[in-house]
């Protein structure tokens, strides 16, 4: 074991984990990662639950109590997956006061059904916060254009956010105006900013799967050349954005009521392509102020053998934009790679949720008291 962790860590990268189960948090395993591993906040999805929820019987007493009260699948579902997340906010706790609410946050998502909802991604937004009830919890909302006035108005209303499924350099920017206007909002209504956090979630490995697979078909030298260089040529851009807006006239005003930036979180990081290091986008997505949400066999790996070595984010924009370049000269779309990722990430979390609701049903309905 490496202390490849703990150099992430000084380095600026917030660990938070990509994963949540009610096992984690009776093992006391996210209790342990917290104390051994450095990870200092917790990511779920409509995927994460699905999986957790269906495996083992650690959600069994709660589901027959919620079968005995007769309860709908999705009021069930709500109950079950806010309880964990509060339950985990609880362990992170201490974590969120050392850092003064920077960390220690745990992320639940809004239902992926309402993606492209304004409103009712906003309503839910609100029911969610009001359910969990802990102050470091972050509301995920995805980077829709129907999202995108949600964050707005969530945020406005002094509820932090973890914007999801973001993937074009683009859109990215459209998140970050997102946030700076939920931040006038609520300085307007006289809310306290210090007291407001979010990040924003850049998905970084399956832009090298769905680049990499047209590269294939592509099948040049140049196209096998360019493979597993998109994923962190954009991530590297999206921070270079980062800099710059949070360096402009309009940050400064919120800055000086206390605000705080919008940290770029590297996403879906969990190396696909074997022939890739399995650490990749760990090790080359250094960068401060920025967080790595990891699934956890990712961060057994980087615990192994990572090699962090300062920055290697910075300075190498140029490098960046020609390994973009180089893609769109070889008739690799990007703007079509990103426009689809998007879709496809909006309608997997509503595959799984569907999946959940459907997996949650039918243990009511095993758990379901006798009649007589």
């Amino acid at each position: 074991m490496t202390d490849a962790l703990k150099r992430l860590s000084d380095e600026g990268v917030a660990i938070w984990l990509d994963d949540l189960s009610r096992k984690r948090i009776t093992s006391g395993n996210l209790a342990e990662l917290i104390d051994q591993s450095h990870v200092v906040g917790v990511t779920t999805n409509p995927s994460i639950f699905q999986k957790a929820i269906s495996q083992g019987d650690g959600y069994d007493q709660q589901l027959t109590d919620l079968a005995a009260r007769q309860v709908t699948v999705e009021e069930a579902i709500r109950m079950i997956t806010t309880a964990d997340v509060r339950d985990a906010a609880d362990i992170l706790r201490p974590v969120f006061d050392a850092t003064d609410g920077q960390d220690g946050r745990v992320s639940i998502e809004v239902d992926p059904r309402l993606a492209h909802n304004t409103l009712a991604t906003v309503a839910e937004a609100k029911q969610l916060a009001w359910l969990v009830d802990r102050p470091n919890t972050l509301i995920k909302i995805p980077a829709t254009k129907a999202g995108l006035p949600a964050i707005t108005e969530t945020i406005g209303r002094g509820i932090s956010v973890n914007v999801t499924l973001i993937f074009s350099l683009e859109r990215y920017r459209e998140v970050m105006d997102a946030y700076l206007a939920g931040l006038e909002k609520a300085k307007a209504a006289g809310l306290d900013l210090s007291k407001i956090h979010s990040v924003a979630s850049f998905f970084v490995s399956r832009v090298d799967t769905e680049i990499d697979k047209r590269l294939d078909a592509v099948g040049s030298d140049a196209a096998k050349a360019a493979k597993g260089k998109s994923a962190l040529a954009n991530a590297r851009l999206a921070y270079e954005a980062y800099e710059e807006v949070f360096a402009g006239d309009r940050w400064a005003a919120l800055d000086k009521a206390h605000a705080n930036k919008q940290r770029p979180l590297w996403a879906s990081t969990g190396v696909k392509d074997p022939s890739l290091k399995d650490t990749l986008y760990v090790d080359d997505l250094v960068a401060p102020n920025t967080v790595n949400t990891m699934p956890e066999a990712t961060l057994e790996a980087v615990a192994d053998h990572g090699e962090i070595s300062g920055n290697t984010v910075a300075g190498r924009y140029d490098q960046a934009r020609a390994d973009l370049d180089a893609i769109k000269e070889l008739g690799v779309s990007y703007d079509d790679v990103v426009q689809l990722l998007e879709d496809e990430g909006v309608d997997k979390f509503e595959a799984a949720w569907i999946d959940l609701l459907n997996s949650t049903e039918a243990e009511l309905k095993r758990l379901a008291p006798s009649e007589g």
